[in-house]
Formats: C-alpha cells, sequence, structure tokens
C-alpha cells in the first residue's frame, strides 16, 4: 500500500494511480492460497522460507522488511518498471509475478503439513512433519547396508547350509582322555531324541554319567568334553542360530549354564584345544573364515581370528593350543592347502603343505611330541594317504601299502611321547568297507599295514594311544554300555634293504640333498630329520 502512495505523489496521472493499486489486487488469488501468513508469523518456521526464495533470486535487500514479504517484493518491482514506461506496470506485473506463483509451488509440501494438522499450534505444525520426510529422501538408504553388513560379515546369503544330520558324530574325546562325550538314544520313554553322556575314563573302569534335561537334544547338536567335567553342548534352535551351554551333574538332575550364542547358518567345533578348558569353532563365509571362541572366554562367544577363504579340518599342532591347522581354498576356487593360524599372534596365517602347485592337500593328523603329520593329497594324481614330518626337509611320502582302492582309510589316533621319533609311531586308522569299520596300525617305518577286527559296538572312529605303545577303542554294547577294549601295536619285521645290480653297496639314497617343501616354513622350527 505504501508504494501505491509513492505512485501517486511522483506520476499524479489518474490512469497510473489506478494501475499501481490493481497491482496489489491482482496479487489476492495468490494470497487465499497462501497459509503462508502462519508460517510467517512462526518465527523459526518462516525465516527458512524466506531465505530459500531470496537464495532462488529474490533480492535479500528487498526482503528485509519481514512481514509481508512476498507482497513487498512484487510492489517494489511494479513501481520501479512503472515511471520508466508510464502504463507498462499492467504488461510487466504478470512478468514479474510469475516468479511468485512458482514460491508456492516449491512451499506446497510444507503448505499441505499444516492444513493436516490445523488443530494444532501455528508454530508447531512445521516441525512434525519433518521425522516422516527422512524415509521418502532417498539419501536415507545409505545408513541401511552399513547396518546389516555386521550379521552379513559371513555372506552366509551365498553359502548354502549344509544338509541337517541325521545321526550325530560316535564319541568326541577330551584332551587328556580324561573325559569323554557323546549324544546317545533318549529312548522310548522319552519320546525320539538324544540326550547327552559323559564317559569317565581315566578310572579303573570307564563309567558314563547321564547328562539329560526337560527336551531332548536334536542328532545335529555338537558335545565337547573339556578337562574339568563339564560338557559344552551347541544346538541350532532356529535357522542359523546356535546357542552354546555347558552341562554338568548335579546329583539326580543336570545343571546348565549358558555362554551365549552366534547367528551363522554354517558352524563347526574344532577338536577339543589342547588346553582342556578352551573351545572353538569356524564360521565359513564367502570370502573369509572366522575363528570364534565359544568357550572360555571371558564375555560369552569372541572372533579370535578371521582367515581369508574358506576353511575346513582343524589340527592342532602344539600342546597349548596355539596353532591351528586348516585346510584353506582361496576365494574364486583354487586348490586346497593346509596353513597354519596362530592365535597367539592375531590369527597371523602361514602356509603348511604346498606338495604340488595345483594340488589339494589336507592335513588329517598331527602328533605335537613327534613332529608327525598325516596328510591327504592327490599330488600323486588321485587322493592318496601321506606323511611328513614338521619342520623337515624331507618330502611328503605317499606309502603304497596305505592305498586301497576299494576302501577308505581315515587316521584317528598316534602315538604320543615318541620324541624325535616320527617314523617309530604307531598310527590307528579307521577303515571303510563293504564288510563295515575295522581297525589298521601302521607305522611309517614298518611299512605294513596290520587289520584286525575292532569290538563289537566299537565307537567307529574314536580311540587312543598311551606312550606304551597300547591301544584304547571305546564301544558300547547291551551288556556293556561303557566299555574300552585295547589293542597292542604289533612288532613290525626289518624291512630289508633295495640291492640292485648297479648299486654294489646298497640303496640308501643321499642324505645331502632333498627338496625344500613348505613344511620346513611351519612355525615350529628346529627338529632334527630322522637318521
Amino acid at each position: 500500500m505504501t508504494a501505491c502512495a509513492i505512485e501517486d505523489m511522483t506520476a499524479g496521472v489518474a490512469g497510473t494511480a489506478a494501475a499501481a493499486g490493481s497491482a496489489p489486487e491482482a496479487a489476492e488469488p495468490d494470497g487465499p492460497a497462501e497459509p503462508v501468513k502462519p508460517r510467517a508469523a512462526g518465527a523459526s518456521a518462516g525465516d527458512p522460507d524466506a531465505d530459500a526464495e531470496g537464495g532462488a533470486g529474490a533480492g535479500a535487500s528487498e526482503g528485509d522488511t519481514g512481514g509481508g514479504a512476498a507482497e513487498a517484493k512484487a510492489d517494489p518491482a511494479a513501481s520501479s518498471a512503472g515511471p520508466r514506461e508510464g502504463g507498462a506496470p499492467e504488461v510487466r506485473v504478470p512478468e514479474v509475478r510469475a516468479p511468485e506463483v512458482k514460491a508456492p509451488e516449491v512451499r506446497a509440501p510444507q503448505v499441505r503439513a499444516p492444513q493436516v494438522r490445523a488443530p494444532g499450534a501455528a508454530a508447531v505444525p512445521p516441525l512434525p512433519p519433518m521425522p516422516s520426510a527422512p524415509p521418502s529422501v532417498p539419501s536415507a538408504p545409505p545408513p541401511p547396508p552399513s547396518t546389516p553388513e555386521a550379521p552379513a560379515r559371513t555372506v552366509e546369503a551365498a553359502l548354502p547350509p549344509a544338509p541337517p544330520r541325521l545321526v550325530p558324530p560316535a564319541l568326541t574325546l577330551g584332551a587328556g582322555h580324561t573325559y569323554a562325550a557323546r549324544l546317545t538314544p533318549a529312548g522310548e520313554a522319552t519320546g525320539p531324541g538324544w540326550f547327552p553322556e559323559r564317559w569317565t575314563l581315566d578310572g579303573p573302569e570307564p563309567y558314563a554319567v547321564p547328562l539329560p534335561l526337560d527336551r531332548p537334544e536334536e542328532a545335529a547338536s555338537d558335545v565337547l568334553p573339556l578337562s574339568d567335567g563339564r560338557v559344552l553342548i551347541r544346538r541350532e534352535v532356529a535357522a542359523g542360530r546356535h546357542t552354546f551351554s555347558l552341562l554338568y551333574p548335579t546329583g539326580p538332575g543336570t545343571g546348565e549354564v549358558p555362554l551365549g550364542a552366534l547367528d551363522c547358518p554354517e558352524l563347526t567345533l574344532l577338536p577339543p584345544s589342547p588346553d582342556g578348558m578352551s573351545a572353538y569353532a569356524l564360521l565359513p563365509g564367502k570370502r573369509s573364515t572366522g575363528v570364534w571362541l565359544v568357550a572360555g572366554g571371558a564375555f560369552g562367544p569372541e572372533q579370535v581370528a578371521d582367515v581369508p577363504g574358506r576353511c575346513s579340518g582343524g589340527v592342532w599342532l602344539d600342546r597349548e593350543g596355539r596353532l591351528l591347522a586348516l585346510d584353506r581354498q582361496m576365494p574364486g576356487g583354487g586348490p586346497v592347502k593346509a596353513v597354519v593360524v596362530d592365535l597367539g599372534r592375531g590369527g597371523e596365517v602361514t602356509p603348511l603343505l604346498q606338495i604340488a602347485p595345483e594340488s589339494n592337500d589336507r592335513l588329517l593328523l598331527a602328533d605335537a611330541d613327534s613332529g608327525l603329520l598325516l596328510v591327504r593329497s592327490d599330488a600323486p594324481g588321485h587322493d592318496r594317504l601321506g606323511w611328513g614330518v614338521l619342520g623337515s626337509c624331507l618330502p611328503v611320502r605317499f606309502p603304497e601299502c596305505l592305498r586301497a582302492p576299494d576302501e577308505t582309510l581315515t587316521p584317528f589316533a598316534v602315538q604320543p611321547g615318541q620324541m624325535l621319533m616320527p617314523e617309530s609311531c604307531a598310527v590307528a586308522l579307521r577303515i571303510d568297507g563293504a564288510g563295515g569299520s575295522w581297525v589298521g596300525l601302521w607305522r611309517p617305518a614298518g611299512r605294513r599295514l596290520h587289520q584286525f577286527a575292532a569290538p563289537g559296538g566299537w565307537l567307529a572312529g574314536s580311540g587312543f594311544w598311551t606312550r606304551e605303545g597300547v591301544l584304547h577303542l571305546p564301544y558300547s554294547q547291551e551288556d556293556a554300555p561303557c566299555a574300552v577294549a585295547l589293542m597292542e601295536a604289533p612288532v613290525d619285521e626289518p624291512h630289508p634293504a633295495v640291492t640292485t645290480g648297479t648299486n654294489a653297496s646298497g640303496a640308501t639314497p643321499p642324505r645331502g640333498v632333498c627338496t625344500p617343501v613348505p613344511l620346513g616354513q611351519a612355525p615350529l622350527t628346529g627338529r632334527i630329520a630322522p637318521g
């Protein structure tokens, strides 16, 4: 209205004054659509909009007048153009007002929000819509991808879960062979299922202690005995959720101490740690495998190493439970090679077996006293059992007596205490054939596989040696539910030296020349080669 007074004083023409007076009236059609008035009244909500309009091309100096900013910007523009061209303001006013029509379009989302919240106060309505805006903003989705990465660290979506196991392992021996544990059928009284059972093997007579709870266990569960008599049990309570608990006898019942849970589709318990009080598990993923301490830690399950590649197996190389051998396949495929993971150095990985560049070399068994290693490799052309010595420069050898085309040989126990005499260690093997399972005994120096019938009810694949060379084979029968059979290692006849017509003095190969293999690069060094 002040602009109209200025035009009356300067122009003095009634037609010009009438045209200038009609400009504010033309702004009225935009005015009714302006619930901007309540926004201008609200100090915090109106200021950002005014700043946005100023940045879009409106003069900041003209908008300093505060209230009625939209009308004030249009009127000065008309007045400044009016004196120059006489009656032209009527033509230029719509051109100047055209940007003002776009301004309500920018504010349209903000104008609708107060209309929905009309019952509220004038200053409050603009604030509630703000929290609802971020979900529709395109920049909001980046945070969600970072959140699922923690559970998806193992990238299990690309790894199909293993098929459900129908029968649990026969028996798991603890460190020191004092205790063992297994899942045994629950029987008809309690319905289908299994319950844990602990065996005590260091007394004059072995005996079993049942550890049932108020519910039967699944065949897919695992049990692992500790040196203090408690039994670790792993259960898969839901798809991809594994829980850990410690079981112990409490008079007529069973006590249970929950340890925590891990969410992963695939999990494998490693053999009992040599320290007797720790238990570890492998969580294989698409590009790496996590090694987790699931029992023996201070705060439940915790990750202790992350090994690049997909790992399986698991053999301990020392008596302290620090050096762990795993069979690893790198991402993208390739051969399987045994590596050593040093848990005492944050999971440092070093190669262990490299028989041939493209061969699959797996470690099956190891003895910490003698350094004897039993491996399976297809370097000879197909899968064969071989043996080597940790820290030796001698190559891995594949005895012909361990080659059985129609049978499967699996070593499960090595005679301990044979310091620096790996060739003298007695090895027990499980032999699976068409007629069932039986026992094989072999020494590297003997070059002969002795085969014996297993005791009835033998828990196939379980057993241990004493330092004196006596093999203990646990078995379970109806009249003897917890028993152990003893078997002494046979004495091997001396193997005659091979002589040929071209070698006058015999056939002892020269000791000075040997082909180094990565066995000599293993963490345990300083051993003396036999002979």
